[in-house]
């Protein structure tokens, strides 16, 4: 992206966020990818560039049946990145990743441990829903890790979460279950690695929340061993 599309986009930016400050969040624009280009939602330049290339994908056929690509969203240059398995419904329709019920749980389990979505990044290994929210095939996960990769690659997290059975089998490339994955740490790309189960799964098995809870305490602490620019966290005595 040269310096002149660079400049005009920031000041395109700049007027739209002034306009979204005293008419909200929906007062001109729907297209979901539009806004998030005009909000900056998507981090640096080479994010943002990246973003571009992949909205129109169409190596496999989910391009056939999506409404929209869910790219990613979050800080561009978080430490903390999640990724999921794939969008599910309203992820389709609102070009966003974990905003339906999974995702609101998730911002409770963020808080938990004292972030924000503004401080995060979240993705997911396919970028585009599977129909009636099936399990991703081989050759979809083909297709799509190499969109995965180069955004873990122009993010630069410091730590990796892996939500959910799928997201951290493929990530790691192994068949161990999700209850072993869990007992260590792993790494990925020379990041370390957590796993931890999907908010979705929270959803149906709520008896899983205080496993969940240790995971992420885990990687709260290792968050301030390796990185360390956020206020001391104590986690709350359980009730």
């Amino acid at each position: 992206m040269n310096k002149d599309v660079i400049q005009i986009q920031e000041m395109t930016q700049r007027f739209f966020q002034q306009q979204k400050q005293i008419y909200g969040d929906e007062f001109v624009f729907s297209d979901p990818d539009l806004k998030r280009f005009l909000w900056n939602e998507t981090g640096s330049a080479d994010l943002q560039e990246f973003f571009l290339e992949v909205r129109n994908c169409t190596r496999c056929p989910l391009s056939e049946t999506r409404k929209n690509v869910v790219f990613g969203s979050g800080n561009g240059q978080a430490n903390l990145m999640l990724i999921g398995e794939a969008p599910g419904e309203q992820e389709d329709l609102q070009g966003e990743a974990f905003v339906g019920k999974a995702g609101q749980l998730l911002d409770k389990i963020l808080a938990a441990i004292q972030f924000g979505r503004d401080e995060v990044y979240i993705a997911n290994i396919l970028k585009c829903r599977p129909s009636n929210n099936r399990d991703p095939l081989p050759r979809e996960i083909e297709q799509c890790m190499p969109y995965l990769k180069k955004q873990i690659a122009l993010i630069r997290p410091r730590i990796i979460l892996a939500l959910g059975r799928i997201s951290a089998q493929t990530l790691l490339n192994t068949t161990q279950s999700l209850g072993q994955l869990r007992k260590k740490q792993h790494v990925f790309q020379n990041i370390p690695l957590i796993v931890t189960y999907h908010p979705a799964a929270l959803l149906r098995h709520p008896e899983w929340k205080r496993a969940t809870w240790q995971d992420v305490q885990r990687v709260r602490k290792l968050y301030d061993e390796l990185v360390g620019d956020k206020e001391k966290w104590t986690p709350p005595n359980p009730k």
